[in-house]
């Protein structure tokens, strides 16, 4: 019969095998836990860190139970492998730094190279190269960047919305115009629950192609409608806006069918069928027809 100051048998809480069972296991208590939770086999102890690390062995590691953070002992090392241990640190520290900066590095000169590509396409080749050698460098290192930026900030402005907006608010005044713009003033059936004032899902990479590619738009355009003016600037500037207000008229008469679309959309029943095979559906039609 045991004593009663005799200690509880060992138990490892992670391969649940006792001291009894496996008697040359090294046992190690590394928490603040009692009873069944306090022991466990030093290898096991091992296994369950390295899962918890994951190949990180300077992560700290707590007991799951009493929240207790394991003291862990490295062996003593070489100077040679101190060293690349502390060179090893220093880079997994510096390095997310510096892919930073390589990022923003690469991101300022494609904005600085877009730039200067599109003033030379804005006021001409030539003249274009004639403009930024002349410029003080400073003034183009900090001016062609926001060339890009500014495009990107004018695509974000939806003023379709609003128009949009005012189109349906004094929608009832326009009955007149309703033989040439379908839905116009007529009176809707119900009111979607955004109203139809909502805009859009603003797309990242469509905001970003449509803001680059709108100063080759801009020029392409410029060249078939005003090509009589001399004016390469002059040409580009009439042609982003005649591109604008075109696209904005085509994009807010297009909400508004959408808008339309949504607002007389209808729910069917759904067909009961019969013992004969046929519908609910084919009796009205039957019935109207007869």
């Amino acid at each position: 019969m045991a004593s009663v100051d005799e200690p509880p048998e060992r138990h490892c809480w992670v391969c649940f095998v006792t001291e009894r069972e496996d008697r040359a296991a090294e046992w190690v208590s590394p928490c603040r836990c009692k009873g069944c939770t306090k022991w466990i086999h030093q290898s096991c102890l091992q296994r369950w860190l390295d899962e918890k690390q994951k190949s990180n062995s300077l992560t700290a590691v707590s007991c799951p139970q009493c929240g207790t953070e394991y003291r862990i002992v490295f062996p003593k090392m070489g100077p040679l492998v101190y060293f690349l241990q502390q060179v090893d640190r220093a880079l997994s520290r510096f390095s997310p730094f510096a892919a930073a900066g390589v990022v923003v590095g690469t991101v300022y000169w494609s904005a600085v190279t877009y730039g200067a590509v599109t003033v030379m396409q804005v006021v001409g080749h030539k003249k274009g190269l004639d403009v930024m050698e002349r410029a003080d460098p400073l003034f183009l290192l900090m001016g062609l960047p926001t060339i890009p930026v500014m495009l990107v900030l004018g695509k974000m402005i939806r003023w379709e919305d609003y128009a949009v907006r005012l189109w349906q608010r004094h929608s009832a005044k326009l009955q007149l115009f309703s033989a040439i713009l379908p839905g116009m003033g007529r009176p809707l059936p119900r009111v979607p629950v955004d109203g139809g004032h909502g805009g859009d899902h603003i797309s990242v990479s469509r905001t970003l192609c449509g803001a680059l590619v709108f100063p080759s738009i801009a020029s392409l355009v410029g060249r078939l409608l005003f090509s009589r003016v001399p004016s390469s600037l002059q040409r580009t500037v009439l042609g982003g806006i005649a591109f604008v207000a075109i696209k904005g008229v085509l994009k807010v008469y297009f909400k508004q069918q959408q808008f339309l679309i949504q607002a007389n959309r209808r729910i069917l029943n759904y067909p009961q069928h019969h013992s004969n095979g046929e519908t609910e559906e084919d009796e009205e039609e039957g019935a109207n027809e007869g």
